[in-house]
């Protein structure tokens, strides 16, 4: 079976990109000519504008019509084309993932999350409240409610200490899928302080249901970025699908705290 390899400019763009993202390209460094970027990656200068262009609407390079493209500021992006963890995502563009554990409890679900979890009245859930980190800077505060059989595998980990996923599904816990919505929120005065922000900031905000292969609930997750440090993107192309679709919020009965 022969491997297919991604399209040359897009090759080229994650390459560029993740120099920014590494910061061995600083901001407002001016990138090297085309004709040098054309030189290095072996090709002609298509995939090498295609590459530049989409940079430019991300923002991560600025300048043309005229004058040369300089570095901008980087603001990594989380893909959800993957279902990808905040430490794999971070270590994935360079940065440092670090967790500060504000709360690990046992207590009744809410009658939202008991809904969306398909608990009876009064269940239980494991709530995990945490401070999620790229290179020491304060970037999401991480809200989770786990059903009990679940949750409970906590209870012997260091919750400061690394993933959840990943210790989670060290255990056999099947987090197989998730549906995500995304939408923007004030931040209230615990996000405020333990992010270091004022409150009523505008937070990105990144609502998660995971079930298992058989479609049972698993978790109830809320994520609250900070837009200046964190946002997401999906890649879509024309004859192919995207995971990720757009949701009229009064009509969501999915949506969850």
């Amino acid at each position: 079976m022969s491997i297919v390899e991604a399209p040359l400019h897009r090759r080229v763009t994650e390459e560029l990109r993740a120099r920014i993202g590494s910061g061995e390209w600083p901001v407002g460094m001016q990138l090297p000519s085309e004709a040098a970027l054309c030189r290095e990656f072996g090709t002609s200068r298509g995939p090498v504008r295609q590459a530049l262009a989409t940079l430019r609407a991300e923002g991560v390079v600025v300048g043309g019509r005229g004058r040369a493209p300089v570095v901008g500021r980087f603001v990594p992006s989380q893909s959800f084309s993957t279902f990808t963890s905040f430490t794999e995502w971070a270590r994935s563009i360079g940065k440092a993932p670090g967790q500060r554990t504000l709360e690990l409890a046992k207590r009744p679900a809410t009658s939202v999350v008991a809904g969306l979890l398909r608990l009876g009245e009064g269940g239980a859930v494991i709530d995990v409240l945490r401070v999620r980190s790229l290179d020491g800077v304060p970037t999401m505060v991480e809200r989770a409610s786990f059903i009990l059989e679940v949750g409970l595998h906590l209870a012997d980990f260091d919750c400061d200490s690394g993933s959840l996923h990943a210790h989670l599904t060290s255990r056999g816990i099947d987090l197989r899928r998730a549906r995500h919505t995304i939408d923007a929120v004030a931040a209230n005065r615990l996000d405020a302080e333990v992010l270091g922000i004022a409150t009523g900031s505008p937070l990105l905000r990144e609502r998660r249901l995971t079930c298992d292969g058989a479609g049972r609930p698993l978790c109830v997750a809320e994520d609250r970025y900070r837009p200046e440090l964190a946002n997401f993107a999906i890649e879509n192309e024309v004859d192919r699908r995207t995971p990720l679709t757009r949701a009229d919020p009064t009509h969501d009965r999915s949506a969850h705290p």
